[in-house]
Order: structure tokens, then sequence, then C-alpha cells
């Protein structure tokens, strides 16, 4: 698994990287920094043009779509084409599919690929060249030294299949906060090294509540330090620490899912889209990416290794209470966690409501767009 995770690391340095599969080697590179010589050389190394996979959330967004079935597609390039086009073809808002070649579905090789894209935060797209015969002592070389790394389709699709969000607990300390004097952050990495998660726990657990109140927030620069009038999340993060300390302690799982598991610089390229009049699912939808990529399994790890098998969610978001469920722990109340409306974030929170469910209807509904909301009990008595 080790030449895996090596592998999710030249691709972030925008390297080339070898799939080996039983019947061919595939090179493969991310889209990140290419240009028309790194285009070129991709073509000389495997003796033949590249094509451009991408997902089919990516190619319905160029008006086309996908084969039945196929979750990522291939379009083949000529030699013709320019990086720049390539790239918009993966990441523009306004492009359309090159027409001249049908896209065909993508290779066990190409989809894997695609998941280690994911992976290293990388758009979802790569270029992809079978190597010809004829250049395959070049390329077992190449390997031999170091310049490029190999990898298996077998070990990458095994790494795919393990559980890449295993943890361990590496640090803790004391940390007083403006909202919640009494708080320690307990930190915790990834067996790939790729993420950290930050456990705070705010007051003394013996006297945490039999429901521990707990919010899930996932990471955002933009928002959480900088204050950012796009989002909530700040609002959310500083106002949630401090309803956790007002009910005498609990849980904050402040979770590396920056842009909804995009990560940073996927984010930024999404605003980008919504300046040009996308919402925030059609924006990453344009990217290539779900709705939503996040996934909870490192949560649930988290609140097992502290202990905590029954909850009271701060959350406006139903999936987040179905992953709790679904991984065992006792969801047993909701409250609402606001953070302030305003001229910036509204059309965000809306698609949010709209296009993924989350339960926003009373901040959206309030009649003062600058009216703050603290978290607030769920009266209904359900989970709604």
């Amino acid at each position: 698994m080790r030449q895996v995770e090596r592998a999710i690391f030249d691709l972030r340095r925008s390297l080339p990287i070898v799939l080996r599969t039983p019947q061919d080697d595939v090179l493969v590179q991310p889209l990140e920094g290419i240009d028309d010589s790194a285009l070129a050389a991709l073509a000389d190394m495997a003796g033949q043009p590249p094509s451009l996979v991408i997902t089919a959330h990516r190619l319905a967004r160029l008006g086309t779509l996908a084969p039945a079935d196929a979750d990522a597609v291939r379009l083949p390039l000529d030699s013709h084409h320019r990086a720049r086009d390539v790239v918009a073809w993966a990441m523009a808002a306004m492009a359309e599919a090159p027409n001249a070649h049908a896209p065909e579905p993508a290779s066990s090789a190409e989809t894997a690929a695609l998941g280690l894209m994911r992976r290293g935060l990388l758009v979802p797209a790569a270029l992809s060249a079978r190597v010809d015969a004829n250049r395959r002592e070049a390329l077992a070389a190449l390997i031999d030294d170091g310049t490029l790394l190999a990898v298996t389709l077998d070990d990458v699709q095994r790494y795919g299949e393990g559980d890449t969000t295993s943890l361990k607990r590496i640090s803790e300390a004391d940390v007083p906060l403006a909202d919640a004097e009494h708080a320690r952050f307990v930190l915790f990495r990834e067996s790939d090294g790729l993420r950290e998660h930050l456990a705070v726990l705010v007051g003394d657990a013996a006297d945490w509540a039999d429901a521990v109140p707990v919010r899930l927030h996932s990471a955002c620069l933009t928002g959480d330090l900088f204050a950012s009038l796009r989002c909530d999340c700040g609002e959310q993060l500083r106002t949630s620490v401090a309803a956790i300390s007002e009910r005498g302690g609990g849980i904050l799982l402040y979770l590396a899912q920056e842009g909804r598991g995009i990560g940073l610089a996927n984010k930024l390229r999404a605003y980008g889209l919504q300046d040009a009049g996308l919402d925030t699912v059609d924006a990453d939808q344009v990217l290539g990416f779900g709705e939503d990529e996040r996934q909870y399994r490192a949560a649930l790890q988290m609140l097992s290794e502290l202990d905590v098998t029954r909850i009271a969610l701060l959350t406006n978001n139903p999936e987040k209470i179905a992953a709790m469920s679904l991984g065992g722990i006792d969801v047993v109340g909701r409250e609402a966690c606001y953070g302030q409306l305003n001229e910036h974030n509204r059309r965000y929170l809306s698609a949010k409501a709209e296009r993924a469910g989350h339960w926003l209807e009373d901040l959206l509904d309030s009649p003062d767009a600058s009216d703050r909301r603290a978290p607030r009990r769920d009266t209904s008595g359900s989970l709604e």
C-alpha cells in the first residue's frame, strides 16, 4: 500500500505515474500543471496521444451522456489538441466535449486513476495513455532509475477498497477557547498521513450529558479563519463551541473535509464557477465531483476512540444523522446550527436547502438577513 501512497504524492506534484495491469502499462498524469510540453512528453513516452479521462458527472456538464453504467469515460485526444483545451474540457464552466471521437467507457485502470486523484484532492480528471510495445523497454528504464513510479492496478484497487481512514491518536493538549475555557484538543492522523482531524473536547467528560452534545464540523479555511461572507461556517464553528459549553460540555469534531470533501484548491475553482452563475452543487459537478464527497468514517472512529456512543447532534444536515446512525451511534436528538445570513451567502445556503435537503428554512425565511441565529433545540421531539 505504501507504493500507492507514494503514487498519490507524485500525482499531487503533477508527475506522471505508471499503472500496471496484467495486459498493459498505462501512463497517468493529472491535469493540474499540464502544459503543451508535458502533453507532448506524455505522448512520446507512451508512443501515442493520450486520452482525457473524466467522470460521468463532468461529461454530462459538457452536454454529452456517458455510455450506460459508466462512472467514468475516456475522450481520445489527437496530436493537435492543446493543453489549454484539454484543461477546459476537464474544468471550465462553459465547454463542449471534443467532437472528433465519441466518449468510451473508461478502463479499470483509468477509473482507478480517478480514485487516486480524489484521494489526493485533485480534480477527478486525468490524462491516460496505454504504452505501445515499442516504448516498453524505455519506460522500464525510467522506472528502474526512479524517474517514474509504477504501481499495480491490483494494489490501487485494494487500497481503494481498504480502510484508508484508519486513525491514530497522535497528540493532545489543553487549549482554552474564548467560548469554552475548559477545552482539550486531540489530534488524529489518517494512516496514509494525508489528513489530520481534530477532536475538541469541551468540559469534563464526567459531567457530559448521557447524550453527548456533538458537532461534526468540516474544515473551512475561508470561513473559519478569514470570516468569509460566502458561507456561514466560521459562525457555525464558534456558535457550536459556545452551545456545547452551555450544555455542560461535549465534543466538536473538526474534520479535514474542506469544500465538502473536494479540498481547498478545488473549492476555490468552484467559487470561480459560482461567480459565473452556477450554484454550489452544480459548480462541484462541473469539476467532476458529486454533490457531496464527504464520508464520516473518521468521525465514527474518533467517537469510538473517545468512548462516545450516544449523542445529540448539532447539525442542519440529514446526511450526518444518517451516517452516524448507520455507523452504530445512537443519535437521540438534533439541534439546528445557524450562522448569519447575508447577501453573499444567501444563494449558497438556499442551494444547500433546495438541492441537498439541509434544514435551513427558519434561517432563510428570516425577514432580517442580519439576524444571527444561535443553535436552537429541535422542539419537534424527533430527528425530522
